[in-house]
């Protein structure tokens, strides 16, 4: 009898030991899962990231397919994205709209392991025009000559920067390519036909974010030319 109760009370303090690490397990991996959860951070490398395309493409199509639209993808502007049970993207798309350049936002839901996507959100991008060397003058009531602050998020202005971004990396000899990470600062003018832009761009080069100042003028057939940079160590 005595040695029953031995096996009894052995099996149930294994038992109960088993339990309350499980549950301790538990509690430590909700934690943990907890801790993944962030804020939203920028994506970076968007230009040639097939993932983040992949995404903004499977939004138009969602929204065409929910509105009876004819939206056109064109390109991403923007991406952030934030860590849940999966990730949110927070996307700035360019599309084409019966043969017009039109901003909207959009917002994902991705759950890769489970091979699920949701558009949440779809919606028209604040009133931000993309302009011309033509329409440069216009805004600026005719004074095309003066600087103009233009938004970060223009296609043009993006444009320019990445063709600043691929300028310095063809005159680099380094080994670790430059990154777009952020146009901080854009400035844009008419001059005899050709618009000139001011740029502060930051970059990440290596293991380092570096800032460089930038002019890049754009003739009226598209072309960039007179690329020139510095550094800026402020």
């Amino acid at each position: 009898m005595e040695l029953c109760r031995l096996v009894v009370f052995s099996l149930s303090f294994v038992l109960a030991f088993h339990l309350g690490f499980c549950r301790e397990d538990n509690i430590i991996r909700m934690k943990r899962s907890m801790n993944l959860v962030g804020g939203v951070r920028d994506c970076g490398g968007i230009r040639n990231n097939a993932e983040i395309e992949g995404i903004a493409r499977f939004a138009v199509q969602e929204h065409n397919k929910n509105q009876n639209a004819l939206l056109e993808f064109a390109k991403v502007v923007k991406a952030k994205e934030q860590v849940v049970a999966g990730k949110i993207y927070y996307l700035t798309l360019e599309v084409i709209d019966a043969g017009k350049k039109k901003m909207y936002e959009a917002k994902v839901w991705v759950k890769p392991w489970m091979n699920f996507k949701e558009l949440q959100e779809f919606k028209h991008a604040p009133e931000t025009q993309s302009f011309t060397t033509s329409d440069l003058g216009v805004k600026q009531d005719g004074h095309g000559s003066e600087w103009q602050a233009v938004p970060t998020n223009d296609p043009e202005v993006q444009d320019a920067a990445n063709h600043v971004v691929k300028s310095i990396q063809m005159r680099s000899n380094s080994i670790f390519p430059y990154e777009l990470l952020e146009i901080l600062l854009a400035k844009a003018k008419v001059i005899e036909g050709s618009a000139k832009f001011d740029l502060l761009l930051k970059l990440k080069w290596g293991s380092k974010d570096v800032k460089f100042k930038a002019e890049v003028n754009k003739n009226v057939e598209g072309k960039f030319y007179s690329t020139q940079w510095k550094e800026d160590h402020h």
